[in-house]
């Protein structure tokens, strides 16, 4: 009965590890459709999501049945409960991307312009955030998501200095207001990517550790 449980815990962490590729690859096409312009990438994020949330409903019937017919001691209980909690930040990865890509059909209304801000250095930062965390789910290594919580002080840093710049931009050359709106809320989406990355990590630790190291509680 053991064999057979521990069979299902595998067969739901390839699930979920599947489900962050499609993230995660939502993300990196709706930043290259930001920097190229490429609206048929925003329709492949488009149709990812509905891939995702598909796979969030199974994920999370996979655990609650886990739940629901096992009965986990307290490092599986532990696991489940994290991959129920990674698996709705990866949905919300997936809709951070959708909300970039919205942003970049808006921008096709306006002439492209040079912005103050570096899209694609946040969103590698920010996808570093969300690969490292799952690598620490895969390796059950506490240490590597614990490295994720200080990452996530670089892309709200970033995030702030889009903010300053793209702010002085408009108070400057406020025929470039549309363009440098929709570039703040594109930083916006990417630093709550860092965010979810920052959960997933926690999660980890929570799974690995038994520690709750939400709102930067001690390790």
């Amino acid at each position: 009965m053991r064999i057979r449980f521990h069979r299902k815990l595998d067969d739901l962490k390839e699930r979920l590890l599947v489900m962050a590729g499609m993230a995660e690859q939502a993300i990196q096409r709706s930043v290259e459709a930001y920097r190229v312009r490429d609206l048929s990438l925003c329709d492949l994020v488009v149709r990812s999501e509905i891939s995702i949330n598909s796979f969030e409903r199974e994920i999370d019937q996979m655990a609650l049945d886990l739940l629901a017919m096992e009965q986990p001691m307290a490092i599986d209980l532990r696991f489940i409960l994290a991959v129920i909690k990674i698996n709705a930040d990866l949905e919300r990865v997936g809709d951070q991307a959708v909300s970039i890509s919205d942003r970049v059909r808006d921008l096709q209304a306006f002439p492209v312009v040079d912005l103050p801000v570096d899209i694609p250095r946040m969103a590698s930062l920010a996808s570093a955030m969300v690969r490292k965390a799952l690598q620490g789910f895969i390796e059950a290594d506490a240490e590597m998501a614990t490295s994720v919580l200080t990452m996530d002080d670089q892309v709200d840093k970033l995030n702030d200095a889009a903010f300053f710049a793209l702010s002085n931009l408009i108070k400057e050359q406020p025929r470039f207001t549309p363009q440098a709106l929709h570039a703040l809320m594109i930083a916006r989406n990417l630093e709550r990517v860092g965010d979810h990355a920052t959960n997933i990590a926690e999660d980890v630790i929570f799974w690995v550790r038994g520690a709750d190291v939400r709102h930067h509680l001690s390790t």
